[in-house]
C-alpha cells in the first residue's frame, strides 16, 4: 500500500533522468545494476532494457565486466521502450550509445510520466568523439555521473576507450581483446603513433 502512495506522489511530482557514463571498463553497468537493485529492494517496479544488437554476454541480462547481472529485455529501438515500460517506477537502460536518436525523447516522456530513468553508456567513441544519443540525453538529464577506469599504461584515471584492433567502423562490439582504457596522455600518445 505504501509503495502505491509513493509511486502516486512521485508521478505527481515528475520523474527524473540519471546518466551514468564514462569509458569502457569504468563500471557503468556495475553502477546501473547497483542502482536498479536498490530500487528493487525498495519494492519499486523496475524494467530494464538493452539494445538487441549487443549480445556479448547474455541476450536477456545486463552483465558487468565483474560478472554481476540482472535480467533485462533486449529491444530493437528506443520507441519499443515506451511500449514495454508501462506501470513502472524505474526504467534502466544500458549501452545507450547503441540506441537510435529517439532515446532522449523516450527518456523525457518517461520522466514526465513520473518514472525514474537511469541510463548508462559510453559518452565517447574510440575516436574521443561524442557517441550516439548520449550527449542529448546528458543535456536533458537531472544528473550525470561520469566514471573513470584505470589507464592500463600508467595507472592514472582513464576517460578514453582506446581501440586495439585496426577497424574504423564506429561500432565494434568487443572486450579487452579490442579495447583498453587510457588516460588523456596515453590515449593521445597512442593516437600519434597510430598516425605514423
Amino acid at each position: 500500500m505504501i509503495n502505491e502512495e509513493v509511486f502516486k506522489r512521485k508521478s505527481e511530482l515528475g520523474g527524473s533522468i540519471e546518466v551514468v557514463c564514462g569509458s569502457m571498463f569504468s563500471g557503468k553497468t556495475e553502477e546501473l545494476i547497483r542502482r536498479l537493485n536498490r530500487a528493487r529492494i525498495a519494492r519499486l517496479k523496475v524494467e530494464i532494457f538493452s539494445p538487441k544488437a549487443d549480445k556479448r554476454y547474455d541476450e536477456n541480462a545486463l552483465v558487468s565486466h565483474n560478472s554481476n547481472s540482472i535480467p533485462s529485455t533486449p529491444v530493437e529501438n528506443a520507441s519499443s521502450i515506451l511500449l514495454l515500460a508501462s506501470d513502472v517506477n524505474v526504467v534502466g537502460i544500458d549501452e545507450a550509445q547503441f540506441f537510435d536518436d529517439e532515446l532522449p525523447d523516450v527518456c523525457t516522456v518517461l520522466a514526465n510520466r513520473g518514472v525514474r530513468v537511469i541510463v548508462a553508456g559510453l559518452d565517447m567513441d574510440f575516436k574521443g568523439k561524442p557517441f550516439g544519443p548520449m550527449p542529448a540525453i546528458m543535456a536533458v538529464s537531472d544528473s550525470v555521473t561520469k566514471l573513470q577506469a584505470v589507464c592500463v599504461q600508467c595507472g592514472n584515471p582513464a576517460m578514453y576507450s582506446y581501440r586495439l584492433v585496426a577497424d574504423d567502423s564506429k561500432i565494434l562490439l568487443g572486450e579487452k581483446e579490442s579495447y583498453e582504457p587510457r588516460c588523456r596522455i596515453c590515449y593521445l600518445a597512442a593516437e600519434r603513433n597510430d598516425l605514423l
